[in-house]
């Protein structure tokens, strides 16, 4: 007998052309019987740009839904902020990818009906991710302060380098002169991380991992450490302030905040399809091994 299963569907809202995904992701949830909520965001997009059917979608606002399965269906960027929602609720988040790379969401559209016969056959993978939160001593940060992929600390536009003196469990690191720094876990170190140097980290490592921005000296290195070790840093400003992005949201914050960096209380569970594996992703999404000669 075929279960019956609840889902909670968000969606990038800003990509008209690839919105027919969306209505064939809703044709399949219905064929399998399911109950479906939608962000109110992601229904009113569907409902001014597409011809989707959207009778019985239960809408919700902000954080208050509950489900048995999370969709997302964009690329990365839609993944996070739908993990920010999820939160502590630790719902298993399934990613179908209409953007581009995707390593979060990584089921493509003409994937997802094998992979709902196989979710609906329980074979499937819920993989627990480290999850990083932020505190700050002297300043209120507004936005959600959990990062899934990593928390970077940035100069606020084209003025000097900033210096970021980084201590590990209250010992002295390093004083990094440039132009920001990025914290990543395992799950975010094929993101941001990657794209200015630092290392890819297998999920299961335990690690995370710092990676200065155009550092002043090219002696600075990345450096990865044990995720339940604390992060503690002081930031220095010609401008008198600078940015702090948690997954990519970012505010200002003025010089002289202490920012820590801890391991968060709980974790973000991707879905992932039975055979999925980490080093095939890489070889596949990375093209690791591939020779482009004739």
């Amino acid at each position: 007998m075929q279960r019956n299963l609840r889902f909670a569907l968000f969606g990038n809202t800003y990509q008209e052309h690839k919105s027919a995904h969306a209505t064939h992701l809703l044709e399949i949830l219905r064929s399998k019987g399911a109950e479906i909520c939608i962000s109110n965001e992601f229904y009113y997009f569907l409902k001014q740009h597409t011809k989707a059917n959207l009778e019985g979608l239960e809408i919700f606002q902000g954080y208050d839904f509950d489900a048995d399965m999370v969709l997302s269906i964009g690329g990365d960027g839609t993944f996070l902020r739908a993990a920010s929602r999820v939160g502590k609720k630790e719902i298993p988040i399934l990613g179908i990818n209409t953007g581009r790379l995707g390593f979060l969401a990584d089921i493509s559209p003409d994937q997802m009906e094998e992979a709902f016969d196989e979710i609906y056959e329980g074979k499937y993978l819920a993989e627990p991710r480290r999850v990083l939160h932020l505190t700050s001593d002297g300043h209120v940060l507004k936005g959600y302060p959990y990062g899934l992929n990593e928390i970077a600390i940035l100069k606020r536009d084209s003025s000097s380098m900033i210096t970021i003196r980084a201590y590990i469990n209250d010992e002295l690191l390093c004083s990094y002169q440039a132009d920001g720094l990025i914290v990543a876990t395992p799950t975010g170190s094929t993101g941001y991380s990657l794209s200015v140097g630092g290392p890819i980290l297998v999920p299961q490592s335990g690690t995370i991992s710092l990676t200065p921005v155009a550092p002043h000296s090219l002696n600075v290195r990345p450096i990865v450490i044990r995720d339940d070790w604390e992060i503690t840093l002081d930031v220095e400003s010609r401008s008198h302030n600078f940015l702090v992005a948690v997954d990519g949201r970012s505010e200002t914050c003025r010089e002289g905040t202490k920012l820590t960096i801890r391991r968060a209380d709980y974790f973000v569970r991707i879905v992932k399809r039975c055979h999925h594996s980490f080093f095939n992703t890489l070889r596949e999404k990375m093209m690791w091994g591939a020779d482009s000669r004739s």
